[in-house]
């Protein structure tokens, strides 16, 4: 892969993580249903991808059996959080909800690691802090667009929590092959809710699933793993900043989920504020957030 077409697969990557809440929004099923089929669908396309792909099979010890637990029920959480909020208030409020991680990232860094938070780190807070006050036209708990905020938000605390976990055991598990076992574990996690309602879901809402899965999971991570042999993890972070973009157009065009000018300044921010952090940022750490923003 050269440089130009690891870029291109960097942009065709995020475009995918951006499509993830307009296929959730476009299946008429359940969150749990919908995260449900995602994990499924997205462990038969890393298994394949990965079938494909050399030294990416790694024999696990009882320690990545644990870790790959707690960071698939984490991965759970998100995925639902999101998902809900998608369903209660649009696809632009939950994909900039979401996109608040890095701030989340930054304070329980420097808590759970003792690391100096920087002063850039604190304006960074700040950015995304006020970014969501603009994206929210009130605080009635009442209101969708509030209670869906806040599920979003929600959704980036855990995969915040998600990040850090993989932070802390970065380098044991090839990153498709950890995907994989975290889907498997997310997957049988939602089944107990999933599994009623699962002769209800319509063919056409199953498309949407699996599309979501196979190429929002499984292709998009793939393409972000395939890519960092090539460039570097900071321009792929950087890259990766995009998804709100691309998601919020794509809602736009779509569902006509036309943005206030109060939120697109909010959204403005919110991306301002993941490219500083995505510059903040420095050597393996960088490389290990960049794959685990192929969870989303």
């Amino acid at each position: 892969m050269t440089p130009r077409t690891a870029l291109g697969a960097l942009h065709i990557g995020a475009l995918l993580f951006g499509l993830t809440g307009v296929f959730g929004k476009l299946a008429a099923a359940s969150a749990s249903v919908i995260v449900f089929g995602r994990a499924a669908f997205a462990v038969l396309a890393l298994v394949c991808f990965a079938g494909l792909a050399k030294g990416c099979w790694y024999k696990l010890t009882l320690r990545d059996a644990r870790n790959l637990l707690l960071s698939g029920l984490l991965l759970a959480g998100h995925w639902v959080s999101f998902f809900v909020s998608v369903k209660i208030a649009g696809v632009a409020i939950a994909t900039l909800g979401f996109a608040s991680f890095p701030a989340f990232t930054v304070i329980l860094e420097g808590l759970i690691f003792r690391e100096r938070i920087r002063l850039n780190e604190i304006i960074l807070v700040v950015l995304v802090s006020v970014g969501l006050i603009l994206v929210t036209p009130s605080f009635d708990l009442a209101s969708q667009a509030t209670e869906g905020l806040l599920w979003s938000i929600a959704s980036g605390l855990l995969f915040s929590l998600l990040s850090l976990n993989n932070r802390a055991n970065a380098g044991r598990v090839p990153a498709v092959q950890a995907a994989m076992w975290q889907n498997v574990v997310v997957a049988f996690c939602l089944l107990p809710f999933a599994a009623p309602q699962l002769n209800d879901v319509r063919p056409l809402d199953w498309l949407w699933i699996c599309l979501l899965g196979v190429l929002c999971t499984g292709l998009a991570h793939s393409l972000f793993v395939a890519s960092l042999a090539v460039i570097k993890a900071r321009t792929a972070a950087v890259v990766f900043a995009l998804e709100p973009v691309y998601g919020i157009t794509l809602a736009w065009l779509l569902f006509h989920e036309t943005p206030s000018l109060r939120m697109l300044l909010g959204g403005v921010l919110i991306i301002v504020a993941i490219v500083v952090s995505s510059r903040m940022a420095s050597g393996p750490a960088t490389g290990k957030s960049t794959l685990d923003a192929a969870a989303h």
